[in-house]
C-alpha cells in the first residue's frame, strides 16, 4: 500500500471522538502517513492541538498536522481577541496551517431557516466574512503556513481576496475540496493553489465538478475527506461508523482510499503512480514530516 496524505479533515468533531482508537488503527492498517486537523473557531484551538500531541504515533507511523482559523460559519462568534489566540496558536507549533479559513455565501443566503447547523449563530454578512479572511491571510504569509480555504459559492470572491492580497504564503494554499468553476483553476493556481478532491463529487449531480478534477495539473491535486463530513455512498463506504443523531453518515477517515482510488481512475492513473505524486504535492504544502 503507498503512502497517503489526507489533506483536511476535523478530527475533533463530536461524531470522531468515541471512535479515535479505531480511526488511528485503521489509518495506519491503510497506509495513511499524514493528516492534517482543521480548526473552525477559537474553542477548537486548544483541543486540535491536544488531539495533534497525543494522537500522533511514537513512531511516526501517523502524523496529525493541526490548523487554526476561524471558519466564515463561525465568523459572526468570534471574540476581539481571535486573530492574537490564532496568532499565538500558529506561533506554538511550526507545523501549523492556518485553516479553516474563507468565504460562505450559501449560509447567507441559501440556507433553510430551519437548518439545525445554523441555530444561535450570527450569521456574518460577506463584507464581515472577507476582513476576518483577508487578516488570517495575511498572517498566513507572514508566518508562511499553509492555508486551507473554503469558498462555497464564493470562489469568485474569494479569488479576488488572493488576487489584492499584500502577499500570500509562499508554500501554497490549499482550495479544500475544490467546487468551482473550471475557468477559475488557471487563475488560482497561478496564485499558488492546490486542489484537494473528496468523494463527494462522484455523486451524479456532481459530474461537472468531478470533470474539473481532470484539468486540474496533477502537480496541484490533494486528495482529502473532510471527515467526519461527506461520507462516500454507502456501496463506497469501506469503513462504516454508524450515523449521527441525527442520522448523517459518519465518514471514517481511512476512506480516504476511497477518495485516491477514485481520482486514480478518474486520471487515468496507476493508484500508486497518483500516491507518489500527492505525496510531493503534499510535501510542498505542508512541509517534510518528522521522520521514523
Amino acid at each position: 500500500m503507498p503512502a497517503l496524505y489526507d489533506a483536511h479533515l476535523h478530527f475533533q468533531f463530536d461524531a470522531l471522538v468515541p471512535h479515535h482508537a479505531t480511526v488511528v488503527a485503521d489509518l495506519i492498517r491503510t497506509g495513511v502517513r499524514a493528516v492534517v486537523v482543521n480548526a473552525t473557531n477559537e474553542d477548537e484551538f486548544p483541543l486540535v492541538a491536544s488531539l495533534c500531541a497525543q494522537l500522533s504515533t511514537p513512531s511516526s507511523q501517523l502524523q496529525l498536522l493541526p490548523s487554526y482559523g476561524i471558519h466564515p460559519w463561525d465568523c459572526g462568534q468570534r471574540t476581539p481577541h481571535w486573530l492574537r489566540l490564532l496568532r499565538a496558536a500558529l506561533l506554538a507549533d511550526p507545523r501549523a496551517g492556518v485553516g479553516e479559513i474563507g468565504l460562505d455565501r450559501w449560509i447567507i443566503d441559501g440556507v433553510r431557516a430551519d437548518d439545525p447547523r445554523i441555530a444561535g449563530l450570527r450569521v456574518a454578512p460577506l463584507a464581515e466574512q472577507v476582513e476576518v479572511f483577508a487578516a488570517q491571510l495575511d498572517l498566513a504569509a507572514e508566518l508562511n503556513r499553509p492555508a486551507s480555504i473554503h469558498a462555497t459559492q464564493a470562489y469568485g470572491a474569494a479569488l479576488d481576496v488572493l488576487r489584492t492580497a499584500p502577499s500570500l504564503p509562499a508554500c501554497g494554499f490549499l482550495l479544500h475540496g475544490y467546487g468551482g468553476p473550471a475557468e477559475l483553476i488557471k487563475p488560482f493556481a497561478d496564485l499558488g493553489a492546490y486542489f484537494s478532491f473528496n468523494v463527494e463529487w462522484l455523486a451524479p449531480r456532481h459530474a461537472p465538478r468531478l470533470e474539473n478534477f481532470r484539468a486540474i495539473p496533477v502537480d496541484r491535486l490533494l486528495v482529502e475527506t473532510d471527515a467526519p463530513v461527506k461520507a462516500p455512498a454507502p456501496e463506497r463506504n469501506r469503513f462504516p461508523l454508524g450515523e449521527t443523531p441525527d442520522g448523517t453518515t459518519i465518514n471514517h477517515p481511512a476512506n480516504i482510499v476511497v477518495a485516491y482510488e477514485a481520482l486514480a481512475e478518474l486520471r487515468r492513473l496507476s493508484l500508486d503512480s497518483l500516491a507518489a505524486q500527492v505525496a510531493t504535492n503534499f510535501t510542498r504544502v505542508f512541509g517534510p514530516l518528522s521522520p521514523k
